[in-house]
């Protein structure tokens, strides 16, 4: 009995000194998931950089270590755009365009894991997620004030703010930096992938991923451009134009906020550039390729829900979306050496935080590579890596083809 009170005293000391030598900032649940607390933005309103609200912008630290304590992998979070002053407030009073909505911890998976076994590459670095609450991929600087509503349209002030923020505690003297983000976020990638370098030392190796960002300029099945018009109204409310690249927009005159869009500005974009996208990514097939007012009889639905349910005709345009997407990727990209992609063909959206796709057992592969280990070897040039999946139905290894419908509805709803 004394033997075994003394073990238990002995676990119970072990499991003290594990959570005394936590980082303050960091919690583990039950299933041993990493929970990072929030860090608001303190001199931010010195900028002028606000969320939609004017709350505080916030992010996320967790510190590196080893051999990673001086490498720094930033995450954009993901999220969506609002194109219109309805559509800004609405956001004001959600987690999208507020720190006051927003949970306070967050859960690091996927490339952001501390664990070496699910993040290979990435664990000991310090990871950061960026919090998204400005509606237009961190890019736009514009104020709306009617006597009764204001809105902050400070993107480009909140990244900024962020930096600066990160700067003193360690990102100044970073070694190795990656500047990555999902979805809205992914855009966020392209954005400010340039301009990520001057706050580095030269030294560094500076590389940026897009996961889901590379949004296309693509026609709707009813032969609009839907997205096209989209997006010009989320560059000109946020005052967005003034931020894109110079080099774009000056050899996009007549259209300049095309330059939004990654198939044009990313010829400009200097640093190396690693794409990770679904050819069949659903946000862009339920909001570019077909989206509600293309469709206002819902005869693509079934389809939308299950590809499996999808006619012959619905499969050659999705097979058309695909090598749309690949194509405007650009030959000049596919043989850059620096440049890497991974396009698989699941039907989902964001793949580098979800830890069942990032890297496990039965992760996506595209000749047998998983997601982690394709990006690892090209940020580390350990192994070219250019992978493009054959076209659907052909892949085997995607955890769900498509969301559920209740899943799916989720998802949609926070765009």
């Amino acid at each position: 009995m004394a033997t075994t009170m003394m073990n238990v005293n002995a676990v119970l000391v072990a499991i003290t000194l594990a959570l005394l030598t936590c980082s303050p900032r960091c919690i583990y649940s039950d299933d041993q998931r990493l929970m990072v607390n929030m860090t608001l933005v303190r001199n931010a309103s010195a900028l002028g950089a606000f969320c939609l609200d004017g709350s505080l912008p916030a992010y996320h630290l967790h510190r590196g270590f080893g051999g990673g304590a001086r490498n720094w992998l930033l995450q954009f979070e993901g999220g969506g755009w609002c194109n219109s002053i309805k559509s800004c407030l609405d956001r004001a009073n959600t987690r999208r365009g507020s720190t006051r909505y927003m949970s306070k911890w967050e859960v690091f998976s996927g490339i952001l894991s501390n664990n070496a076994s699910l993040n290979p590459d990435f664990y000991n670095w310090n990871r950061v997620k960026l919090r998204y609450c400005d509606g237009a991929s961190f890019a736009g600087d514009a104020v709306y004030k009617n006597g009764t509503s204001l809105l902050y349209f400070r993107g480009q002030k909140i990244w900024e703010a962020i930096i600066l923020d990160l700067l003193p505690k360690g990102l100044g003297q970073a070694r190795k930096a990656l500047l990555s983000g999902s979805s809205a976020g992914g855009l966020s990638s392209f954005l400010h992938c340039n301009n990520f370098t001057k706050y580095l030392p030269s030294t560094a190796s500076v590389k940026c991923l897009s996961d889901a960002g590379f949004f296309l300029d693509e026609r709707d099945i009813s032969s609009n451009h839907t997205m096209r018009s989209f997006v010009k109204d989320v560059v000109s409310l946020h005052g967005l134009e003034k931020n894109l690249d110079e080099n774009c927009t000056a050899s996009s005159l007549n259209f300049p906020e095309l330059c939004f869009f990654p198939q044009y500005a990313l010829k400009f974009i200097t640093p190396p550039f690693f794409i990770l996208n679904s050819a069949y990514d659903v946000y862009q097939f339920h909001h570019i390729l077909v989206p509600p007012s293309a469709d206002p009889q819902g005869h693509w639905n079934r389809c939308k829900l299950n590809p499996a349910a999808c006619n012959p005709q619905q499969l050659n345009t999705l097979q058309e979306f695909r090598r749309d997407m690949i194509v405007a990727m650009g030959l000049s990209y596919k043989y850059s050496r620096r440049g890497g992609f991974f396009i698989n063909s699941c039907f989902g959206h964001g793949q580098s935080e979800s830890q069942d796709s990032w890297f496990a057992a039965d992760s996506p592969r595209v000749h047998n590579r998983t997601i982690a280990e394709a990006v690892g070897d090209w940020y580390f040039s350990r192994r070219a890596t250019k992978e493009i999946d054959c076209p659907y139905p052909c892949e085997t290894t995607c955890i769900n083809l498509i969301p559920s419908t209740q899943a799916l509805l989720q998802d949609l709803r926070s765009y």
